[in-house]
Formats: structure tokens, sequence, C-alpha cells
């Protein structure tokens, strides 16, 4: 073979080895196997490469025409230039750089941008004080909030299901009137809305809110530009007088109590000490005991009172001492009677929540009580040497229980600073190893009544519990980055305003938990539109959205005096 043959009788490249495979099977006449070993393929394949010829014989098939666009037809590419120009005309910061070319619709990396600063050998900015660095957050100011028409995404949209009832409520008259503290740039009304805010969303720390401060949905809810940073917070619970908790508490109630009937009715009331740990060092604050923790710490102790068939927070107070720790409960019933003019229908709470002496003072204001007494050495020896004859097998009507059978002995006794007869059940079989003694002054209840009362309330602290986690009561830093009594008397507020969601949604929401009602129908992102008149909250469709719009939720329309008496509505989202 020749060298000038040698081009030809050994193809290569793919396009050479096609068209000489296909010519000697279609031209020449040749088998499958010697085409396919001619151009380098397996049988198999040629077939293969025979039936896409066939569908397309043409030229074409072996040398595709080029799509490629010449480099004289591409339109220039804006964006080096604007790069350049932004660092050295602007002095800009490569994150700044990347957020304008976002704006204006050529965006790029972070790593192209570097990418032109090498190319150009331009070096790194050097380092700049707080003053020649543009400002990454936006300072909160009233004046400046934005209501022109406009459409923006959130992922605070579910914050919008509680406006509604703080319109109604008229929570920025309400705050006027206890004279509560503000400023131009942050009226009251939006400062309290946006320590609200953290309470309804579940975010903890003040700090935290950083992370949120660009949200506009969660600004507009505040009736600011952006919601303010968490120094600003801080300094703000500081600067609220004391004082304001219990003015403020007996509007809001009476504001609640005008929408729907979720306030404290008072029929049934549980009490309990909370220990907010303080992890700092500070010699006011004194040691308690920490349940949670299983130890004696410092902390402030907080009363909380909760409404057992309403589920909600009525009172807190953080102002307890160890010297008048034992006079809380009549603390508690002095505010109660000062808020709704009559004393609570039925007081439920543990052995060291009060002495003696205090019981018999609510005997003489008529207040029935349940509560646990303390079981020392004596009386244990007692209970364990009754007689079997002395016991009745009572049957609890709460069939979750497990230990529904219980052996009770109903007896009258009399307790030192207690100048009545007081009555006395003694309980076994309750699946405690040690027996269970409870104290009331209801002298005819039926004693299975009053055991499954208390045992509701022993259920009940696993709820209050939850709440105070969902609340984040605990979540203090240092010594106390946010005033505490503003801080539990959010959370009742918040409380109320869950009880109000959930209710006005009804079953099965209405005696759900904090926790549970906010992942179902609260936390959901949404688009806001603000139009002429109204501003409409979109939500996107969930399974849940159906509560919502048998609640009626879809045909609501309030307006709302902190953003500018425009008319608030919501929309739902079409299911696929």
């Amino acid at each position: 073979m020749s060298r000038r043959s040698e081009f030809f009788a050994r193809p290569e490249g793919i396009p050479m080895r096609r068209y000489e495979a296909l010519r000697a099977y279609e031209h020449e006449g040749a088998s499958i196997e010697e085409a396919a070993e001619i151009g380098g393929y397996t049988p198999g394949s040629f077939r293969n490469l025979l039936t896409s010829f066939r569908k397309n014989r043409s030229a074409h098939f072996f040398w595709p025409e080029s799509t490629k666009v010449s480099p004289i037809d591409r339109p220039p590419n804006p964006r080096p230039a604007r790069i350049l120009a932004l660092r050295r005309e602007e002095n800009r910061s490569i994150q700044e750089i990347q957020a304008i070319l976002k704006q204006e619709g050529i965006p790029a990396s972070l790593g192209y941008i570097q990418k032109i600063f090498k190319q150009h050998r331009i070096p790194r900015l050097a380092r700049r004080s707080a003053n020649e660095r543009s400002p990454r957050v936006i300072p909160a100011d009233r004046t400046k909030l934005d209501l022109s028409e406009r459409t923006f995404s959130t992922d605070f949209a579910g914050l919008f299901l509680f406006a509604f009832d703080l319109a109604q409520m008229d929570l920025k008259n309400m705050l006027e009137q206890v004279k509560m503290p503000g400023a131009k740039r942050v009226p009251a009304v939006c400062a309290m809305l946006s320590l609200l805010a953290l309470k309804l969303y579940g975010i903890g720390r003040p700090s935290q809110i950083m992370a949120e401060s660009l949200d506009e949905g969660l600004a507009l809810f505040t009736g600011l530009n952006a919601i303010p940073k968490c120094t600003a917070l801080t300094e703000y619970s500081i600067l609220a007088d004391p004082a304001f908790a219990g003015p403020l508490m007996h509007r809001w109630d009476h504001a609640a109590a005008n929408i729907a009937n979720v306030v404290g009715r008072g029929n049934s009331i549980d009490l309990d000490f909370h220990t907010i740990p303080c992890h700092g060092d500070h010699a006011l604050v004194e040691k308690h005991f920490v349940s949670n923790r299983s130890r004696r710490q410092r902390g402030i102790l907080t009363v909380l009172a909760r409404d057992a068939d309403l589920n909600i927070f009525c009172y807190a107070d953080p102002a307890v001492r160890k010297e008048t720790r034992n006079d809380a409960v009549l603390a508690f019933v002095r505010d109660w009677e000062a808020r709704t003019g009559t004393v609570p229908e039925e007081l439920v709470f543990d052995s060291r929540f009060t002495v003696y002496a205090n019981l018999a003072a609510l005997n003489q204001m008529g207040i029935p009580f349940i509560t646990l007494r303390r079981c020392h050495t004596s009386l244990i020896q007692r209970i364990h040497s009754l007689d079997k004859s002395a016991w009745t097998n009572v049957r609890l009507g709460n069939t979750g229980r497990r230990y529904r059978t219980l052996g009770v002995v109903d007896e009258t006794i009399h307790l030192r600073d207690y100048p009545h007869p007081i009555r006395q059940l003694l309980i076994r079989n309750s699946g405690d190893d040690r027996p269970m003694v409870l104290i009331t002054n209801q002298m005819k209840r039926d004693p299975g009544e009053l055991i499954d009362r208390y045992a509701r309330r022993m259920v009940r602290e696993n709820v209050i519990s939850d709440a105070i986690n969902f609340f984040h009561m605990d979540a203090l830093s240092s010594v106390v980055p946010m005033r505490i009594n503003v801080d539990v008397q959010l959370t009742v507020m918040a409380s109320v305003l869950y009880r109000l969601l959930g209710t006005r949604v009804g079953k099965p929401y209405a005696d759900a938990g904090e926790r549970t009602i906010f992942r179902d129908l609260v936390k959901r992102p949404g688009k806001v539109t603000i139009t002429k008149d109204e501003i409409v909250v979109q939500f996107r469709a969930r399974a849940n959205d159906n509560y919502l719009i048998a609640a009626g939720y879809p045909e609501l329309r309030q307006k709302v005096p902190w953003l500018g008496h425009k008319i608030l509505r919501m929309q739902f989202g079409k299911r696929p």
C-alpha cells in the first residue's frame, strides 16, 4: 500500500469513520460485519448508526452545521465595566458590588467579581471604619415607613393573622392610656409590637432578631421601616415603668373579652412558681429551686396563673421575693378581683405554694382550693398503719389514666393556723410509691372529682412547661438583657392572642397549645401586596388552609391604625 492511499485505507476521526463504514455498506454492498470493521465499530453499534443515518440522509449527518455565534455577533458583557466602576469610583466592597449588580439585573458571583479584580490587578480594600462603610442594617424609623404600592415576599406572613385582633383591641390607644414610653422614630405601639412579634414567632433572645432585621414583612407588622435591633429592644424594656403591668393587663383582658370569651373566667385556675434562671452573678438576685435542673441557683421567682378551662396564661408576677412568696396567692386574688370584680371560683396549687394561715384567708374569702399536703414521716407511718377496711376504692373518670382505681380515705382533720375543720384525702395506688395527701375546703364534693381535678393539674404542668419553652421565658443571658416584668407580661399577652386565634379557627385548635397553632397555622411564608387602600397578605397553599378558610379569614376586613388605616385582608393559594 502506497503512502498516498494509506490516508483513505485507514480513516481517522468520527465523521470520516462514519462515512467510510456507511459507504461500504450502502454503496459497495459490504456486509454489516465488514462495514463495522472498516469504521472500527462493533456490529451492534453499526446497526444503531445505520438506523440514525436512514432517518437523516444528508451531508449534515457527517458534518453538522455549526450554531456557534461568532464573537462579533455577541452583545458586550456589561458586568466587567460596571464592577470596575463601582470599585474605582465608589470604593464599594465585593459584597456591596454583588448586591448592586443583583438589583440592576446583571447578577454575578463573588468568584467572578474577584476574577475581574485579579485581571485588572485591583488590590483588596483596606479595613474601613464604621463611618466609611455603608450601613448593612437599616435603623428603625416610623417616619420612613414605605406604604407605597408594591409587592414583596416575607417569611413572617403568618404574623398578620394576629393583626386583626390587635387592631380590634386598639393596642395603640391602650398603650397611650398607661403612658408607655415611646419616641417619634419608634412610638410605643411599634416598640411593643416588635417585642410581641418575638414572642408570637418563638424567637427566644432579642439578639436573634438580627438575623431577621431585613425582612420587610416583619417590619411592616410592627409599623416600622425595619425591626429595631436587639440593643434598642433591650433599652426599651428597661425604660418601661414596672407599674405599667397592672393597668395594661386590666385593659388587655377587657379588650380581649369584647372579642371572644378567652380571658380567664376564674372557674378553675392553676397556680405555680417558675424560676427564670439568671446566669450572672448579681447580688440582688436570690437563689431559688429550678425544677428542670433539680437544683438551686440564682434566678427570678415568678408566679404564673393558667386558666384550666381555656389553657391560657392569665397572670404573671416576677416581683416575688423569698419573704413574700407565701403571700403570692393573696396578691393574685387581689389582682384578679380588681380586674374582674369577683374572686376566683377555684384555685389549685401544690404544697409549697403557700402556708396554712393563707389557706384560712382563702377560706374566709369563700374561695374553694385544692392543694397537696406535705407528707412528713409520722403521717406516712400513719397511712401505712391504716386497716384495709378504712380504704375505699374510687374509680376516676379519665379514661387516659393507667391507674384509674385508687384507694382513698376521706376524713376531716384540724391543722395548725387553720381555725376550721378541713377535708383530707389519703390516696394510694396512684402509680407513685409514696401515698398522696390532698387537702381542700370543698367538704361535699365527690372525692373522685377532687382527685381527677388535681391530676389534671399535674398533667397541666407539662403544658405550662411547653408554653414556657415556646415563649422562651428562660432565654436570659448575663444578668437581664430584657426586663423581666416586660417579658412575662408579653408572655401573657401572646398567650391570649394565640387563644383568640385558636378560638376563631375552632376545632381542633380551640384547645391546642401555642406550639401546635404556631406550627400548623402561623409559621408560613407569603407575599404582601400594598395597594392604595389595602394590604393584602397572600399565603401559599397548605394542607391546614381549610381551617382558616372555614373560620372566615378570607372575608375579614380590618383597618389597621399603625399601618396608615389601610384595610388588611387575606388571600389563600389555590391547590393544584
